[in-house]
């Protein structure tokens, strides 16, 4: 025990609130008898994961494993409560059980006092913290209020109520979040067939670009990209000869892979006119995976260096605070640094979290991508990475991206970079793109609101 832990012990006082005239405040330990465990609690490495008679110990769980030894097992005359020494858990158990080994109390209420309402009246008291520490002494010491046995029960039904209404608020309320994600998933499925938009085709068609000119567009940002690489090639080895070519001969840059770029399958049909199946290779100027040190579980501080864990992307939201602070023996890695408009696309992990994707619209600085992350950039004169974020998380996207995970089981995917890259979007004009996005955050935007209530 801490020197801290000890002043908490000794100078902590349990808190008694009022209560009506006709009650009384007693002592715990006359109110329950403090079950002898003696020979019968069971080491945790013993739990079985089947067995005759389950076993209750002081985790969350209500039933912590089973055991087939019945010389172990506690034959409730009347239900009990489990109290965790360690835990401060309270369990309201009304079977046999084994009892775990490591600070397991099993208070039985004494007659005439309801089990249920002893059991209500236990999770009232308020415990000091101490950690892993015990915490029995702390309960012992706590002033017990204690009814008539008649209104003992009107006292549990009326909980019991409330609690029944709040497990249906809850309900109700995962019901409405699980219909906010439909429709959700059913805004970006209308936005990727060209429903949100048909109307504006219709009053803009001077505005829309055939097929042709927009493979042109994007041919054109590609062989301009490949020249200006190769433009600052040509400098950086001017810059290598001037030094005495010190140092390792700058790399020249290959020239851009070549993608299927149009479908030609009945899927292309479906498309509105003028707009075009694609690559998603072509429209990515970069990609590129992070960094993942060894880092403390701990967030980072605003000043500190810290490294992203894969719970920060979500589909269309960044989480800046799913972090890990870097340690400050390391050197960080600032290539992998995250700004605003970088794409991420978590691409290794369990099934559920592989391929989800959102737009960092907005980063504090020291921030590092981690390497099961993939950060892509686009060519923003011709794909809005709105667009791109939208698109990559519609469910015709999210269906084939279902195609390019690999691994051996769910728990261990990968997303193939290269079947990735390859894999067709629908893909439009720049201004109908605006306008798909200005369509989107409008219907999105009334999610989120109910998303925060």
């Amino acid at each position: 025990m801490t020197a801290e832990e000890i002043e908490i012990s000794d100078s902590w006082t349990p808190v008694s609130y009022p209560i009506p005239n006709h009650w009384v405040y007693t002592e715990l330990e006359t109110v329950f008898d403090n079950l002898s465990l003696t020979g019968k609690k069971l080491a945790q490495k013993n739990y079985e994961a089947n067995g005759a008679f389950p076993v209750v110990d002081q985790g969350i769980s209500e039933i912590g494993g089973y055991s087939n030894d019945e010389n172990r097992l506690i034959r409730l005359e009347r239900p009990a409560i489990v109290f965790g020494d360690h835990t401060k858990c309270l369990k309201f158990i009304s079977f046999s059980f084994v009892p775990g080994a490591d600070g397991v109390k099993v208070l039985v209420p004494r007659n005439p006092v309801d089990p249920k309402y002893a059991f209500y009246a236990c999770r009232s008291l308020r415990l000091p913290s101490r950690g892993y520490s015990r915490h029995y002494s702390f309960l012992k010491r706590c002033n017990f209020p204690l009814p008539p046995h008649n209104e003992q029960k009107r006292i549990v039904a009326k909980v019991e109520e409330l609690f029944s209404e709040l497990d249906n608020g809850i309900a109700a309320l995962k019901t409405a979040r699980e219909q906010l994600k439909v429709y959700r998933q059913a805004v970006l499925k209308h936005a990727f067939e060209g429903k949100l938009t048909a109307q504006w085709r219709e009053e803009n068609q001077d505005k829309l670009e055939s097929p042709e000119q927009l493979l042109a567009c994007i041919q054109r940002e590609r062989d301009a990209r490949y020249q200006q690489q190769l433009e600052d090639w040509k400098a950086a080895v001017k810059a290598w000869e001037s030094k005495g070519k010190e140092g390792k001969k700058p790399r020249k840059p290959k020239e851009p892979d070549i993608y299927n770029s149009v479908s030609i399958n009945e899927e292309a049909s479906k498309l509105p006119i003028g707009w075009m199946w694609v690559s998603l290779g072509e429209l990515i100027t970069r990609i590129d995976q992070g960094w993942s040190p060894k880092c403390e579980n701990v967030e980072a501080d605003i000043n500190e260096w810290g490294v992203i864990k894969t719970t920060a992307v979500q589909h269309g939201k960044f989480l800046e605070h799913e972090n890990k602070v870097l340690p400050e023996y390391l050197e960080p890695r600032k290539q992998h640094e995250l700004i605003s408009g970088d794409i991420l696309i978590t691409r290794a992990g369990p099934r559920i979290r592989v391929g989800v994707c959102c737009l960092v619209k907005k980063v504090r600085s020291k921030l590092i991508n981690c390497d099961k992350v993939y950060r892509i950039r686009g060519f923003d004169s011709i794909c809005l990475p709105e667009f791109l974020e939208a698109v990559l998380n519609s469910p015709s996207t999210l269906d084939v991206l279902e195609g390019v995970k690999s691994g051996i089981n769910d728990s261990g995917l990968n997303l193939n970079q290269k079947a990735f890259l390859s894999m067709l979007i629908p893909f439009c004009s720049l201004s109908e793109q605006k306008e798909i996005i200005s369509k989107i955050e409008a219907s999105l935007s009334i999610i989120n609101k109910q998303q925060e209530i």
